[in-house]
């Protein structure tokens, strides 16, 4: 790692082009609009390696803190509070999703327009941080499934908003020459913090608070670690306007065909990350199903396939991650991580044994890892008006993935009940659908025009 300075490495961005007359130019007034002058995203100097190591350690903590409470934590506290109902598993997430998807667009846009000596991101990690731990200890402690649900809100919405800052993070200072390579570090990091996640939480699994704090308090030390040592310009200088609640709702939506090659990204992220939730929501009870074991029982082979998947997601991220940069292609890596997800998943659909389970999970490990990271670059490669408005697109792409994690649990749990009787759910219909979804997402991205 650099040595910490000033700008992590960058030059000063440049001044206004707006024309001043010369005789009325202050050296100093000018030198601070050079200072806060946002890029327009093309033009951007190369970041060092000090913020990308930072950033890809700040994003594997909160998805650690995040995630691992989806991947198992919120599982056994819903077989505690509702036995033999893990339907509630998806009305809870569905319901945490739905709001982070009404809330998240107003999210960026109060992010863009904040105006601090820390700059315009990092108050929003932080106080994203500090109620995504309140969040923790509510899930821990609720002691009924609304309460475990209020809690799951509360953990999307706060550690979803740091998330969602340190990307946006990424769409103000990364050129496109290192966004493949950053997007397959983060994207092999925010895919294996779950599995260390489980790995830390086997041995407390009866221990509700500990089970949801440990994961925690990792996303805590690492995203502090970002906010205090990467620097942020003094964000006080930007251009201010004043927005009404009318134009706060105008900025909800945008026009797809003045943005074209957003539009297909988004549309292929969107069905992308349905099959997805459509194939992780039920995790845990369907390794049980298949099994023939107790949902409490399944920590340790989720753990153990999980910690082999890490070589899976680390070829599927950074190899297409890297190779995208180098080749300057993205579009092909993108329908391979789909196309690599749906052979995955169709093998886990009609497996009855451990191996075919592990062969069809470790599939699915590479296509998320290459999709995912490849995709989030692909994503910076289209994304409009980075000067201004980044955090209010970057909203808008995250209904890509909250309208999904808000519908997909609900309809998931619906999918599981048809055809069967009793408690039997069917969970070969659900991937077989799954599958369908994601290699689609991936064939959509082949419409844009802009980006090879």
């Amino acid at each position: 790692m650099n040595a910490p300075n000033d700008h992590d490495g960058e030059s000063l961005p440049a001044p206004s082009s707006a024309a001043i007359p010369a005789a009325t130019v202050d050296p100093e007034s000018l030198a601070e609009q050079a200072a806060a002058a946002p890029r327009s995203g093309d033009d951007l100097p190369k970041v060092n390696a000090r913020y990308i190591w930072f950033m890809v350690l700040a994003q594997f903590g909160v998805f650690m803190a995040f995630i691992t409470p989806l991947a198992i934590s919120l599982s056994i506290r819903v077989n505690e509070l509702a036995p033999g109902h893990e339907e509630v598993l998806g009305y809870i997430t569905g319901a945490g999703a739905l709001f982070v998807m009404l809330s998240a667009p107003f999210m960026g846009i109060w992010s863009d327009r904040t105006r601090t000596a820390i700059g315009r991101r990092r108050p929003f990690m932080i106080g994203g941080m500090i109620v995504g731990v309140v969040s923790l200890v509510v899930m821990a402690l609720a002691p009924s499934v609304f309460l475990l649900g209020v809690g799951w809100v509360l953990a999307q919405w706060g550690w979803g908003t740091t998330l969602s800052n340190l990307q946006i993070s990424t769409a103000d200072r990364l050129p496109e020459e290192q966004r493949g390579k950053v997007a397959g570090l983060t994207g092999f990091a925010t895919q294996v913090a779950p599995v260390f996640g489980v790995i830390l939480t086997v041995g407390v699994t009866g221990n509700p608070l500990l089970l949801f704090l440990i994961p925690g308090a990792v996303g805590v030390v690492l995203v502090t670690l970002f906010v205090t040592l990467v620097h942020e310009d003094d964000s006080r200088g930007l251009p201010k306007d004043t927005l009404t609640i009318a134009g706060l709702l105008r900025k909800y939506l945008y026009n797809p065909a003045q943005y074209p090659d957003f539009s297909w990204n988004w549309l292929g992220r969107f069905l992308f990350y349905f099959g997805l939730t459509l194939n992780t929501t039920f995790t845990a009870f369907f390794f049980a199903n298949r099994l023939g074991v107790d949902v409490t029982e399944v920590a340790g082979i989720i753990a153990t396939l999980g910690g082999v998947g890490v070589l899976a997601v680390t070829a599927g991220a950074l190899g297409g991650g890297f190779l995208s940069d180098r080749f300057r292609r993205r579009k092909v890596f993108v329908v391979a991580g789909g196309a690599l997800m749906a052979v995955g998943m169709l093998l886990m659909a009609f497996s009855t044994d451990l191996p075919l389970l592990i062969a069809g999970s470790l599939i699915v490990s590479a296509g998320i890892g290459m999709f995912s990271a490849v995709d989030q670059a692909l994503l910076l490669d289209v994304l409009p008006e980075k000067a201004t408005d980044a955090g209010r697109f970057m909203g808008i792409t995250g209904f890509a993935t909250s309208i999904p994690q808000s519908a997909a649990p609900l309809i998931a749990s619906s999918i599981l009940l048809v055809g069967v009787t009793g408690g039997e759910k069917n969970y070969t219909l659900l991937y077989v659908i799954a599958a369908a979804l994601v290699l689609l997402g991936g064939l959509v991205i082949l419409r844009i025009r802009s980006v090879r």
